[in-house]
């Protein structure tokens, strides 16, 4: 799923090749999700698109927005795949077109689009919102363009730690952390709190400030909510300076090496020679480092740690090892799979079929996406 980065990311290039220019043309499918679930429908976005000229570009965490010359206005969420295209621009990362065919690269409209438009004048540039799974949401808000984050859904969510710097300081967080009795991992990501962190800045985060996922946040010392909000500022800063290339984050950095669970030729371990483990609570994943991120306070009951497997290990990850011999006894007499293991297949060969809409960043970010 995109988070702060990504999002960053796709506004940088809406500012560039949109921002200014007037719509010529634009067009919709009649996607109840993308566009029902939120209240409007393609042909509402039609209309709102055509003709207005693009005043400006704006992000708040995972939502992001076009202000037009008159109201209404989109706002967008990308939700697990959604992305946005520019002909002739790599909006996504090198990787990613590298893995697409050539006939997919010339395609436009991109697959899996839900709206497009044009703009007049020279040179012309044209748009594209894709979104394979339909997470993603499309909504119009009638408000004038300065109050945007004013109204819902923005005003329902927390600051975001680049943009509202005078909003989220050590107080602030510290009074959300205090006010709950919640995992650290729970309340950054809930986007009430604050904005735009998912799976991969959380996890990020609390390695940089070695704190223990699961530890609950009215449990930290003054001195770690101070070393949580620097790592909280220092992640997505950077991870926004880059605009969400994970090619150039910092070496050190957790996220390098935490795509490797269940991998075969997985990293174990960091260059410094930490273990990296995954611990479950709740449903919810995270990575970490065992070695340094040390529990200092109420942890919550009954979490379950499991190291990334190597040779060393394998007695450590007895759900893996189920999990493989539930697959290879399937069958009914040992050859003929059930009717579940076919459905399981044939969902495999949808999953192929969409491939390309689900991953809108590089090989890595891929991973990203889907763990998210």
């Amino acid at each position: 799923m995109p988070e702060i980065a990504e999002v960053a990311r796709i506004v940088h290039f809406l500012r560039l090749h949109l921002v200014g220019k007037k719509i010529a043309s634009a067009s919709a499918t009649d996607d109840s999700n993308v566009f029902g679930k939120v209240g409007t429908t393609g042909t509402a976005v039609e209309a709102s698109l055509k003709g207005k000229q693009v005043v400006s570009a704006g992000n708040q965490g995972k939502y992001f927005w076009i202000t037009l010359d008159k109201p209404p206005h989109l706002v967008m969420h990308f939700g697990m795949t959604g992305w946005v295209h520019i002909k002739g621009e790599q909006t996504a990362y090198t990787n990613y077109y590298k893995k697409m065919k050539d006939s997919e690269l010339q395609q436009w409209p991109p697959k899996f689009w839900k709206f497009q438009i044009k703009t007049h004048g020279k040179p012309e540039v044209e748009v594209a919102f894709t979104d394979a799974r339909r997470f993603g949401r499309v909504r119009l808000v009638d408000c004038p363009g300065a109050d945007i984050r004013k109204h819902s859904p923005l005003k329902e969510n927390g600051p975001d730690p680049v943009i509202d710097t005078d909003r989220f300081t050590k107080e602030y967080l510290c009074s959300k952390m205090r006010a709950r009795h919640v995992p650290v991992k729970a309340l950054l990501l809930d986007q009430a709190m604050i904005s735009g962190i998912g799976n991969w800045v959380a996890d990020e985060t609390l390695y940089q400030a070695k704190l223990h996922p699961e530890q609950y946040s009215d449990s930290f010392s003054d001195e770690e909510v101070q070393r949580l909000y620097e790592c909280i500022r220092y992640v997505c800063q950077t991870a926004v300076d880059k605009l969400g290339d994970s090619d150039q984050f910092p070496e050190h950095w957790l996220f390098n090496y935490r795509w490797g669970k269940g991998g075969k030729g997985s990293t174990r371990k960091l260059p410094n020679g930490e273990k990296l483990a995954f611990i479950t609570v709740g449903g919810r994943t995270s990575c970490y480092a065992p070695g340094v991120q040390k529990k200092t306070g109420q942890v919550v009951p009954g979490a379950k740690a499991g190291l990334i497997n190597d040779e060393s290990d394998e007695e450590k990850l007895p759900a893996k090892k189920n999990r493989k011999q539930k697959i290879e006894t399937n069958g009914v007499d040992g050859s003929e799979p059930s009717a579940k293991r076919k459905k399981t297949n044939r969902f495999r060969k949808e999953e192929q079929d969409v491939k390309p809409g689900l991953d809108r960043s590089s090989g890595r970010r891929r991973s990203t996406r889907r763990r998210n």
